[in-house]
């Protein structure tokens, strides 16, 4: 039987939680399925609550003006996402759908985390640190797009993909990719020519291989 308490137990937000705190998350969370890009929620309507991927991928993402649209995080199993709309009881903060078939997310309700807050001070603590952690996240990928060309974070994001499952696998295409750090499919595909020139990888239709890590760092700045 599918059940969400494996991915509490597992999910650094909830380090320090109780048995009845367990049980009592487990009671009132809600296993949802979607089709691929299907809309999980929409950016400002009012957050239902903290959401955990049990199957597949899903994208966070923001539209601008003219439409074309811009993917914040990839989310895989056993990740959280729109976890500040469920600790601060606002809004969706972005956009949220299903970027590979027949995805399967756990959504534990917004009273219920709430509820956890006040009575767990360890988990509200480790809610503050994590939330941090994201913060530094994000200002580093707005360095990226500002300062870094698309060779250099197309590097970067390669070597990310290596060490995160979550950034692979099906909907990870080209197209999510360029959508990710800002630019279009065809510009990705010629600059991963330059990176199979320059030695760093090896790719074709369906896979994407590094070949000397050290190349693909040095071009990543890193």
């Amino acid at each position: 039987m599918i059940t969400v308490k494996n991915h509490i137990r597992s999910t650094p937000y909830f380090k320090g939680i109780t048995q009845a705190e367990i049980t009592h998350i487990t009671d009132h969370s809600v296993l949802r399925t979607f089709s691929a890009s299907e809309m999980i929620f929409v950016e400002g309507e009012q957050a239902a609550g903290l959401w955990i991927v049990e199957k597949g991928s899903v994208k966070i993402f923001k539209l601008n003006p003219d439409g074309a649209e811009h993917i914040l995080h990839i989310r895989g199993p056993g990740d959280t996402f729109n976890d500040i709309g469920a600790f601060d009881g606002g809004g969706n903060p972005a956009n949220a759908a299903a970027l590979s078939s027949d995805i399967q997310v756990w959504l534990i309700p917004s009273e219920v985390i709430r509820h956890i807050l006040l009575h767990n001070p360890q988990v509200a603590l480790n809610v503050v640190q994590l939330l941090a952690g994201r913060v530094r996240s994000l200002v580093s990928q707005i360095e990226d797009l500002a300062l870094y060309s698309v060779i250099v974070r197309l590097a970067r994001f390669l070597l990310k993909q290596a060490d995160d499952p979550s950034l692979s696998g099906p909907g990870v295409t080209r197209t999510a990719i360029a959508a990710h750090i800002n630019t279009t499919p065809q510009t990705i595909s010629n600059v991963l020519h330059s990176l199979e020139e320059a030695g760093a990888i090896q790719f074709d239709r369906h896979r994407i291989i590094i070949m000397n890590e050290k190349i693909l760092r040095s071009i990543a700045m890193l």
